[in-house]
């Protein structure tokens, strides 16, 4: 399946969580899930009794959206996950916010993961002092992202920084604002990523 492209706001109101799919607007307290705290929709008030399988669907694509994955994509990564000594789900999301468009988004230059991705494709971000533009492509401890130096003044990029103010930073990466770079110092305890999802849910619907 396709990358979802739609309105992502409706993708919030349908799980009732916010998924960072709207920066500034989330932030300024404009989100539509705020205004409207329900599903949308003629329907979307009324109370649905989900199944053991629904509620497993729903914290798999709440997944999907969130990180912007496809169903190809999130398949590949829970294999290898499931490969890994460990806990599978752990290991999961651990996987999935090594990607290069999740760093961008983790170290605050971008508001977004989707407009994150869109930085990374279009060429703007460097890793250890090469341009990158793979979305996917995995960052390991101690590897440097930085945004090239003719899109440090891009006004987003800006802007995102600027409200890192209001949002802090990971505290597995270490920013230099002004220089527009940071180090992904290590990887991240699962305690520490806070997120709407219960990985434990998307292994159970994977392992069937």
């Amino acid at each position: 399946m396709a990358r979802y492209r739609g309105p992502v706001e409706k993708i919030e109101r349908r799980f009732g969580v916010s998924l960072n799919l709207k920066g500034e607007r989330r932030l300024a307290g404009k989100s539509a899930l705020e205004k409207r705290p329900y599903g949308p929709g003629q329907h979307g008030q009324r109370r649905k009794k989900v199944s053991e399988y629904g509620t497993q669907l729903n914290e798999k694509q709440k997944a999907k959206f969130m990180y912007g994955l496809s169903e190809k994509q999130l398949r590949s990564l829970f294999a290898e996950a499931k490969r890994r000594p460990g806990n599978t789900g752990t290991n999961l999301i651990t996987l999935i916010e090594q990607r290069l468009d999740n760093v961008v988004y983790r170290m605050g230059f971008a508001t977004t993961r989707r407009f994150a991705r869109q930085i990374v494709n279009h060429g703007h971000i460097l890793v250890d002092g090469k341009r990158v533009d793979i979305a996917s492509y995995r960052i390991k401890p101690g590897q440097k992202v930085e945004v090239r130096e003719k899109s440090k003044k891009n006004v987003q990029v800006i802007r995102a920084i600027e409200l890192t103010n209001q949002t802090g930073l990971a505290p597995w990466v270490d920013i230099d604002a002004e220089k527009v770079f940071g180090i992904f110092s290590r990887l991240p305890e699962r305690e520490e990523i806070v997120i709407p999802v219960e990985e434990r849910l998307i292994v159970e619907l994977y392992s069937k």
